[in-house]
């Protein structure tokens, strides 16, 4: 008898899970369930080329209708997975009904993380995770208005740089002593500030927010020390909440994620998670659970392949990137626990790249409009190579002959 898979989340990594499974030979019957109403699509473009009317909707699909047709993959979407029932193999769905399944992969993603603060329920407050979220955004405002942008992650800082296009005057406001406090070094947050400053944008560090206020929308933000921020819009970027309640309902092991092995298995033999949602095991960070598509999409590859009995590792190297204005920023590896970063000047304040060594060791690298050096760098980590830092650090030496 051919098996059935069932996903549960229908994100980009589920897109390419089925284009993957079916790749690979599976033959046999997949649902595709999910909560928002759209065809699996790209998130990425969503606080940068979508926001800024570059892209439409048909462009972030991950594949078109037809596809789904043509390899007989049912769709429920618009209807949420509300309970899994391990011991009669099937999922329940919040409009009574029930798919069996023979294998599960739990693709639930995240969710964005709500602000508690007073007055965060005042029409004019938005949060960044779905196309309904930036349509709602993109309603919400008039040429010119007041910008306030809480949190100076990824995000935070991407929506600021796209609304530029729509004469939005941003206000940035962070509560940790500088930007991109999570996900880059000193040295990287420090040319990102830079560049949001020079383009007239207003950041706050050290600013906690205490409440909003408005008469039925917001009007105002009042930080800790009493200082009050006049806006005509706020777009929230806290960071994400990983959606791991189902499984955890279901018994199945989480922490910060659904726990998985390398092999992208839970706790339950027939059940498997990828993506933002699944904490895995990394040979250089440990335990890690990653926010980012390159990780979705491979991750949901290699989930696919092992759900159809192969035993083929995760072992990628996170990357990540991020536009904002006219520099794009990309990285491989994680900076964290490194003892030892080099610097390699750019051609301009807002360029450049750092390394990151832990024990002599190449870890990561960071690039600032530095395509050549973020190739290179990631060739390194993927081959297990590492330079030397002296000659690294040393402008004059061609990067190519360095390892």
């Amino acid at each position: 008898m051919t098996e059935r898979i069932v996903i549960v989340g229908a994100g980009h990594a589920a897109g390419e899970m089925c284009v993957a499974l079916r790749h690979d030979g599976f033959a046999g019957p997949i649902t595709l369930i999910g909560d928002e109403p759209h065809l699996p699509y790209q998130r990425p473009p969503l606080s940068k080329a979508y926001l800024k009317g570059e892209m439409e909707l048909e462009r972030l699909l991950v594949r078109p209708a037809e596809f789904y047709d043509d390899n007989n993959i049912e769709l429920r979407l618009g209807v949420r997975a509300v309970a899994i029932d391990r011991t009669g193999s099937e999922v329940k769905l919040a409009d009574g009904s029930s798919v069996p399944y023979d294998k599960l992969a739990l693709l639930t993603g995240t969710r964005a993380r709500e602000l508690p603060v007073p007055g965060a329920d005042l029409a004019g407050v938005h949060y960044v995770r779905t196309i309904r979220d930036i349509d709602g955004f993109l309603a919400s405002f008039e040429y010119g208005d007041r910008l306030a942008v809480v949190g100076g992650g990824y995000i935070g800082l991407e929506i600021a740089a796209s609304a530029s296009k729509y004469g939005l005057r941003a206000t940035v406001i962070e509560r940790m002593p500088r930007l991109l406090a999570r996900v880059a070094t000193e040295q990287t947050a420090a040319k990102i500030h830079k560049l949001h400053a020079d383009r007239g944008a207003d950041i706050l560090l050290d600013a906690a927010l205490e409440r909003m206020t408005g008469d039925g929308r917001v009007q105002s933000l009042e930080l800790a020390d009493g200082k009050p921020i006049e806006t005509d819009v706020v777009i929230v970027g806290i960071g994400v909440v990983p959606n791991q309640e189902l499984a955890a309902e279901a018994g199945l092991e989480t922490g910060n994620g659904i726990i998985v092995d390398e092999y992208c298995r839970t706790s339950d033999p027939n059940i498997f998670a990828a993506g933002d949602v699944a904490e895995h095991p990394n040979k250089v960070f440990g335990r890690v659970r990653l926010e980012s598509v390159q990780n979705a999409v491979q991750q949901a590859k290699v989930c696919a392949l092992n759900m159809l009995g192969k035993q083929v590792p995760y072992v990628a190297v996170p990357w990540f990137w991020s536009d904002q204005f006219e520099v794009r920023m990309q990285s491989a590896g994680l900076p964290q626990n490194f003892d030892q970063i080099v610097e390699r000047p750019g051609k301009n304040d807002y360029s450049g790249s750092n390394w990151l060594f832990r024990n002599g060791q190449l870890i990561a690298v960071e690039a600032l409009s530095e395509p050549k050096s973020y190739m290179l760098g990631k060739r390194w980590l993927e081959q297990g190579k590492t330079p030397e830092p002296e000659r690294l650090a040393n402008p004059d030496e061609d990067l190519k002959k360095l390892v």
